[in-house]
């Protein structure tokens, strides 16, 4: 009888641990479309304070899941991964695709990019991104354009197509800690492990990280025509823009719409409606009146880690890009694609046209520099050595790295 009972004891433990398995299968199922990569649509506990529920601004049917079939399994990488986030809307492709190989190139940890875009868009930048070369060193997911059901086409249109995107970032990615979101015109110079490393560096209080608009308020913009609060002496700028999404979540701000502190989701929709006469830059200019009201939740990054045309195109005012080189180029305003800034679009073609496994200093360094010696008849080509000079060491600690593996 003894062994019978044991027999039956055994028995129901292991139907437990079965039914224990089978529970643990079907939460994992519930979450795969995300880790494979999948078009994922916003899922939210609640819905934005008088955003009267969420919809997709894509093409196609509002709600609706694309086939999956539309979007390839993704590798598995370790856990400890960069997440970086970037929205793509009309002609962006190209530009966005170079922004991604330039993080490819240099960055040590693996890379989750996020990218936001419209359907029309997904199947070229699956294409453009299933080429590339070092495969094991990123993965990607492509999500739909999407926004609040109620003012969905006065979110999409502020400011440019699709950029306020960014602000709805820390709600629809709920299962991201942190993220680094940038535009679609930047270019890294040198490994996004670098600006990743000042989330370490916040201290209790600060929930992200950008740098300012300008280094000299004579040329400010904010400073001198801003019709709403904003951040600093001279505003912030949100193209390079580092997040703790789970402190963003989690905070109450103080604002000047009511007494009570509104969290993330509650805030947006109310700063929309009291300033969109006031506003010119769109989400950037909301993000300044969030943290002029909430200073201390804000960690600075110098103007190297956001170098536009504003700190070279009247002299160089960005002191810590001459001493240390630029460490991420933006280049706003359209200058990698016209002949205004010469120097910004020298930098973009080479990294656009540069071919994985290439040589980095005879394909990359060196004719750059050639043609940046090109520029100097401009303001920013008289300093172009700010702009290979943190790449050069890049490529420097690139080899050191492959040597020291060997």
């Amino acid at each position: 009888m003894r062994r019978l009972a044991r027999v039956a004891l055994l028995c129901l433990g292991c139907g437990v641990c079965s039914l224990l398995y089978a529970f643990s299968q079907l939460a994992l199922e519930r979450e795969a479309p995300r880790q494979r990569g999948h078009l994922a649509l916003p899922s939210f506990g609640r819905q934005l304070s008088g955003g009267g529920g969420w919809k997709a601004a894509a093409s196609g049917s509002a709600g609706q899941q694309a086939p999956l079939e539309r979007y390839g399994s993704l590798k598995t990488l370790p856990s400890e991964k960069m997440h970086l986030a970037v929205v793509a809307c009309g002609e962006r492709l190209e530009e966005t695709v170079t922004m991604l190989r330039s993080a490819i190139i240099f960055s040590i940890a693996p890379l989750q990019f996020h990218i936001f875009a419209e359907d029309s868009l997904h199947n070229d930048f699956q294409q453009h991104l299933d080429g590339l070369a070092y495969q094991e060193k990123f993965n990607y997911t492509l999500y739909p354009i999407s926004f609040p059901t109620e003012n969905a086409a006065e979110w999409k249109k502020l400011f440019k197509p699709c950029a306020s995107q960014r602000l709805f970032l820390p709600l629809i990615l709920r299962h991201v800690d942190s993220l680094l979101y940038v535009d679609t015109d930047i270019l890294f110079l040198r490994p996004v492990d670098d600006i990743w490393s000042f989330l370490k560096k916040f201290n209790s209080t600060q929930i992200a990280a950008m740098a300012p608009e300008h280094e000299e308020p004579r040329i400010g913009w904010y400073n001198r025509f801003a019709r709403h609060p904003y951040y600093g002496k001279t505003g912030i700028n949100s193209g390079v823009m580092l997040m703790n999404m789970t402190r963003i979540r989690r905070k109450y701000f103080k604002n000047d719409m009511t007494t009570a502190r509104l969290q993330w989701e509650e805030i947006l929709m109310p700063l929309l409606k009291k300033y969109k006469l006031n506003i010119t830059w769109g989400d950037q200019d909301l993000l300044n009146i969030m943290f002029y009201h909430n200073p201390e939740s804000l960690f600075v990054f110098p103007c190297q880690w956001n170098y536009r045309p504003d700190h070279c195109i009247y002299g160089s005012n960005c002191h810590q890009a001459e001493k240390e080189g630029i460490f991420i180029l933006h280049g706003n305003r359209g200058v990698y694609h016209d002949d205004k800034q010469p120097a910004f679009r020298a930098v973009y073609e080479a990294i656009k046209t540069y071919s994985f496994g290439d040589d980095l200093m005879h394909s990359l360094l060196l004719p750059l520099e050639l043609e940046l010696q090109k520029t100097q008849h401009t303001y920013c080509g008289r300093i172009y050595k700010v702009f290979i000079k943190q790449l050069m060491k890049s490529i420097k600690d690139t080899y050191d790295r492959r040597s020291k593996g060997r």
